[in-house]
């Protein structure tokens, strides 16, 4: 697992664009302000780039890296063509399923289970229908938080770029999964829960 990893912050900042089919993110460090990792959907067919401009983007597939600020690969997110509940993949830099996330059918404001390799549930993600504001939970325990940062009247009006902030707790140990997943997850959920 790469170290950078073992970091509690992080600012995940979306690329703005208009007519944009793919997801692009900076994860930047909130303290130095410096970008830590990108995050880019490059992969993506026609097909798919056309569907992502109509009412069934929330169903299209995706194929997210995630790389360091120099290049080396940190995990990837991916998920095929969804038409109800969707089932996202997380593999580490070497392409070893790391987790998975598991839409749930029935949730107010959204949730998703967090499964290891072996199909065990690690924690659930759950966010209010109010707001957006996500928690890693488990048995009342909370693992991370991610919330929602304004990003300024021009950028919330007239785009859909978003700003979050992620916070995992101290209490997850340095260089555990669970890490890998809560980072692939905050990708996960404006493509799979808020588009």
């Amino acid at each position: 697992m790469n170290p950078i990893l073992n970091r509690n912050l992080f600012f995940v900042k979306e690329h703005v664009g208009m007519f944009k089919a793919a997801n692009n993110y900076d994860i930047i460090d909130p303290e130095s302000q410096d970008m830590i990792m990108t995050c880019r959907e490059e992969k993506l067919g026609f097909f798919t780039k056309m569907l992502r401009f109509t009412d069934y983007k929330r169903n299209t597939s995706f194929q997210v890296e995630i790389k360091s600020a120099d290049g080396t690969p940190v995990l990837t997110v991916k998920r095929g063509v969804s038409l109800w509940l969707s089932k996202v993949e997380v593999l580490d830099e070497n392409d070893q399923l790391i987790g998975q996330f598991k839409q749930k059918l029935f949730s107010i404001g959204g949730k998703f289970d967090v499964l290891d390799a072996q199909g065990n549930m690690l924690c659930a993600l759950k966010g209010k229908w109010t707001s957006w504001d996500f928690k890693f939970i488990k048995d009342e325990e909370e693992f991370a938080h991610v919330s929602k940062k304004w990003a300024g009247m021009g950028r919330e009006l007239f785009t859909s770029a978003d700003n979050y902030m992620l916070s995992i707790d101290e209490k997850v140990p340095g260089n555990h999964p669970l890490r890998i997943l809560i980072l692939a997850a905050v990708m996960c959920i404006d493509m799979v829960l808020k588009e």
